[in-house]
């Protein structure tokens, strides 16, 4: 929708020379990433929202959410599964608590695991844990929940962790070194220790990877993946589906170059569940591993022991996303399409769809299972606004504005621009052999100036706010200009105000304005409290035939049985 009006904007914009218009929405327009496209975030006010900078949604339901605010306090609401809120507690929450202990930290990287727990790490290069500790994902030693954050400390001393992965039970640090430390659950060699014995506390990998500088850690369920400074990948852990890119589907307690990669240069590498897809310098996008669903974007669902090309005859990848808590693959190009496949709301698409998105987090926010987020989510607001907020903040401003409206010798700033846009009315008067299409100032002699100014502003921001009283004169007005959307906001609005003192008078409005929805409403309602009604002045101050009507009806209706 965003594209849809600037496109129009520009447009329209451009055809009426409108060159103040052209480049106010150019300057300012800027898409961002909603986060009530996840659920649990629309428990939340507008006044919440507007102060995050970060976020992720985790939880085998997408239940659980974690946000850092602009000042760098971290908040957590949800079900709180294991613990994983870190509150100190076990209760549930739908209203935001802080995480005192994380106040002022400037987190940088954050996973989640299933069971679930989170690993978080800092600017300063700590690192913090807590949630479901089962198989000692926490790193502290130990098999006991993780109520509350927690410091990992141990073989991480005077180290800087600058990224983490969490598989389903067991995890993954990065240090600015180069250097991977994994830990937790480990039946299938996903810690690299060279054993299945499940490892208490980080553990550097080493092997294969002793001597390389890795750049880049992902997780699957079960299986872990590392990128190399020279574009090279590494895997270990369980490779059941073929998630290692190995060319077998055999277990690898150590670190294994994907030979298949060879001569290619990995820029990103992600994993879902069982499957992993990575990204070259030069864009080309590979996949392996299970393909249940489609995730592969093969085509078919057979499973693939070795990385393949897919997407080849789309344009540059820039982007892939997957996690390991879905069965669902997403991809960007360079030209801002966003393309998903596998599982989505249930269905299987074998083939990367092009979708209306503009990121690939919206993928998972609309069509994942469950509903989490792929990543750490950075939401960067940098003093900008969008279309819409912009739009809003323009409304009645005369510094932008091309035109105005005098209404009881008041005035009113728009742009003519956004008002043929918006309004059929509007697109109609200012046609050029028209008298207002010349003109700077309109007159309005039929309307009064809060029900004109109301109907302005709607047209930039879609919301109303009126009286009961005054939304008469804008039902008037929406009826006069065939605005069908505010007709039905008007008439809203005028049944969440009606009273005992006002109810007759909504009754005449709506019976003068044609709204037959709403004179039922109003009807009923005087009929409800017909004594009260009665003795109020606005029912002796209606026209007599209305008065009659009303009375006839009413009585039909049995009103006046003893």
């Amino acid at each position: 929708e965003s594209f849809k009006c600037i496109r129009l904007v520009f447009k329209k914009s451009i055809q009426s020379k409108n060159f103040t218009i052209f480049y106010f929405i150019l300057k300012l327009y800027i898409i961002m990433v909603d986060v009530t496209k996840w659920p649990i975030f629309s428990l939340m006010g507008p006044q919440e929202l507007s102060v995050i900078k970060k976020a992720c949604v985790f939880g085998t339901s997408a239940n659980e959410a974690i946000y850092i605010t602009n000042d760098d306090e971290v908040y957590v609401l949800g079900l709180n599964c294991s613990n994983c809120l870190g509150t100190g507690d076990s209760q549930s929450t739908i209203v935001p608590k802080k995480l005192d202990f994380l106040s002022g930290r400037k987190v940088v990287s954050l996973s989640y695991g299933s069971g679930p727990h989170i690993l978080l790490a800092t600017e300063d290069g700590e690192l913090f844990a807590w949630g479901h500790n089962g198989y000692s994902q926490l790193g502290n030693g130990t098999t006991n929940q993780g109520v509350a954050p927690v410091l990992v400390s141990v073989n991480l001393l005077n180290k800087k962790v600058t990224e983490v992965a969490c598989g389903s039970h067991h995890s993954m640090a990065l240090t600015d070194s180069g250097e991977v430390y994994a830990w937790g659950y480990n039946n299938c060699g996903q810690v690299g220790s060279g054993s299945t014995a499940n490892q208490p506390t980080p553990r550097r990998v080493s092997s294969c990877l002793q001597n390389k500088v890795a750049v880049s850690i992902v997780c699957g369920q079960t299986s872990s993946l590392a990128v190399v400074d020279n574009g090279e990948v590494y895997g270990w852990g369980y490779n059941g589906n073929g998630q290692l890119g190995l060319g077998n589907n055999g277990n690898q307690l150590t670190p294994c170059r994907l030979a298949a990669l060879q001569g290619l240069c990995v820029q990103q590498i992600v994993s879902g569940y069982a499957h992993s897809l990575a990204l070259t310098d030069e864009g080309l996008l590979y996949a392996w591993g299970a393909n249940t669903y489609g995730q592969l974007g093969t085509g078919h669902k057979s499973n693939q022991l070795s990385p393949v090309q897919i997407m080849t005859e789309k344009e540059r990848i820039v982007e892939i996303a997957a996690c390991h808590a879905t069965h669902t693959s997403a991809a960007k190009t360079q030209s801002g399409q966003v393309y998903m496949w596998g599982q989505c709301r249930g269905q299987s698409v074998v083939l990367p769809h092009l979708t209306h998105f503009t990121c690939t987090d919206d993928v998972f926010g609309c069509f994942a299972t469950p509903s989490v987020m792929w990543r750490l989510l950075s939401m960067e607001h940098d003093d900008f606004l969008t279309v819409a907020q912009s739009l809003k903040k323009e409304f009645d401003n005369p510094e932008t504005a091309d035109l105005k409206f005098c209404v009881d010798g008041k005035y009113i700033y728009v742009h003519k621009a956004v008002l043929k846009i918006r309004c059929e009315h509007f697109r109609s008067m200012f046609q050029s052999h028209w008298n207002e299409d010349m003109k700077e100032v309109i007159e309005i002699n039929q309307f009064s100036y809060p029900v004109y100014r109301s109907f302005l502003e709607f047209l930039y921001t879609d919301d109303v706010e009126l009286p009961p009283e005054d939304a008469i004169g804008l039902l008037d007005l929406a009826t006069s200009y065939c605005e069908n959307r505010l007709k039905r906001l008007c008439q809203h609005i005028i049944k969440r105000g009606i009273t005992v003192e006002n109810a007759f008078s909504l009754l005449s409005a709506a019976v003068r304005y044609d709204a037959e929805d709403l004179e039922e409403f109003c009807f009923k309602f005087c009929v409800n409290h017909l004594t009260e009604v009665t003795q109020t002045a606005a029912f002796w101050q209606i026209d007599g035939n209305l008065l009659k009507e009303f009375i006839c009806r009413a009585s039909r209706c049995g009103a006046f049985k003893n």
